[in-house]
């Protein structure tokens, strides 16, 4: 039997409130494609593909609810950004990658907001745009290099904001400057995936809810599977498991699953947001490797993630709960904004996402044509998996694909080591992030001979 942990409750799940489940699969039946994994990519392929073709049979098994996983409790940023970061991202797969990867995820967020206004999704959809800030010498050195690094790449909406630009946006004395890009979709990840469950509802797919999938078998020209009270049998199959994709023994060393946490105040007094002076209310995140990512919620909380990152032994599913990070999380609240210090903390909560070896996403077949993967996305999937859809749509009804230039098709993707070695390598990769972060913010000293950046500055434009 599939055991997956009872979540930690989040921010959200109180905002949107208790929706019904739908029911449980409690018959065998056959369908055209079957989706596993009731999140944005199951429920996004789900509508892609009836509205492509309503002719086809789509029926998506979800284990718990629609949203249970990553979709319904992430920090909600539907932006560009893939992997690590620009630099980490060029650094790992070339700046040729890079670029259409980035314009990939500039597409994918206008199409999430297009389909989110087409559609009048209720999730509490606002487009600040996106900052990522400096907080020492280095990290400013490190993002005005990444800044010269896009615009050399073509891209002309990046810019960086000195202290003072910055000042007029949001007010905090750790802050140096910051990038600015003006790509960046705040929503209600919950809302939102609920909206896409509505969406898939409508186009003719059929939604079974706690309907864990515990066992896929693949025959001739059929896969059969397994729930607790019903099977259902297919022609074509997407595993669209993201951070769960390892308890399935076809994709067992593709990904593992790694943890976020997160915290949200109460809501902030009027005088306490013009302490911080936050009016575009634009979604922030610092420049170290674990990153800190902070929003205003609608009913303004501020809602903060990031810090440390959760890892289990054997990728158990059991770190939801991390009080460690969420006293950091807490304490970090007052390093940013100090008038901030002593507001309580009213949520606090985990969740898992899929790290790949390449840090990078992977859309694949899983032995043949007849089965599409998607994993991942590493903490950046609420637009990603929206514009992935499409391309599994086309996978799956084996036609040209729209996006012919989606970077993230993969034959292969490289395993992760079985334990213990998997284990040494993920712990590894931790600390030497943890390293490069602490040397950041303590050892490295402003260099009084760094360039000038006035020609990045958004005003110069």
């Amino acid at each position: 039997m599939l055991n997956l942990p009872e979540q930690v409750p989040s921010l959200w799940q109180d905002t949107a409130g208790v929706q019904p489940a739908r029911p449980p699969l409690l018959q065998n039946i056959t369908t055209d494609v079957a989706i596993i994994g009731g999140g944005f990519t199951g429920l996004a392929t789900a509508h892609e593909i009836r509205r492509a073709d309503p002719s086809v049979a789509v029926t998506v098994l979800e284990a718990r609810s629609a949203g249970y996983g990553a979709s319904g409790r992430n920090g909600a940023f539907a932006m560009t950004v893939v992997g690590l970061g620009f630099s980490a991202t060029a650094m790992l797969r070339g700046n040729a990658f890079l670029q259409r990867a980035h314009r990939y995820m500039m597409t994918a967020v206008d199409d999430l907001d297009t389909l989110i206004r087409d559609h009048n999704f209720d999730c509490d959809c606002t487009r600040p745009g996106f900052l990522r800030v400096a907080t020492t010498p280095a990290y400013e050195r490190k993002l005005q290099k990444e800044v010269r690094l896009m615009q050399r790449l073509g891209f002309d909406d990046l810019f960086w904001l000195d202290a003072n630009a910055l000042r007029s946006r949001i007010v905090s004395p750790a802050y140096r400057g910051a990038m600015w890009e003006p790509r960046l979709l705040l929503v209600d990840p919950l809302k939102l995936v609920r909206e896409d469950l509505r969406l898939a509802v409508l186009c003719g797919a059929r939604v079974y809810e706690n309907t864990p999938v515990l066992e896929i078998q693949r025959n001739r020209d059929k896969f059969q599977l397994r729930t607790p009270q019903g099977e259902i049998r297919c022609s074509r199959l997407v595993m669209a498991t993201n951070a769960y994709s390892h308890l399935f023994p076809a994709l067992k060393r593709k990904q593992i699953p790694a943890f976020t946490y997160m915290v949200a105040t109460r809501p902030l007094t009027h005088a306490e947001l013009d302490s911080i002076a936050w009016h575009g209310r634009e979604g922030v995140e610092d420049a170290r490797n674990l990153i800190h990512y902070y929003r205003l919620s609608p009913d303004n909380r501020l809602v903060m993630g990031g810090g440390p990152v959760g890892l289990t032994w054997g990728n158990t599913l059991s770190g939801d709960s991390n009080h460690r990070a969420w006293r950091h999380l807490e304490r970090h609240i007052g390093r940013v904004f100090p008038s901030l210090a002593n507001v309580p903390v009213t949520h606090r909560w985990g969740g898992p996402f899929s790290v790949t070896t390449n840090l990078t996403p992977a859309i694949g077949f899983m032995g043949d044509e007849r089965a599409v993967f998607n994993l991942g996305c590493i903490g950046h999937g609420v637009a990603m998996s929206h514009r992935n859809a499409r391309v599994i749509r086309d996978l799956i009804l084996n036609r040209p694909i729209a996006d012919i230039d989606c970077p993230f098709i993969q034959s292969h993707v490289l395993p992760w080591p079985s334990e213990p070695l998997r284990w040494a390598a993920v712990v590894s990769l931790r600390a030497l992030l943890q390293a490069e972060d602490w040397m950041n913010e303590t050892l490295l000293p402003a260099n009084p001979t760094d360039e000038r950046f006035e020609d990045l500055g958004a005003n110069d434009r």
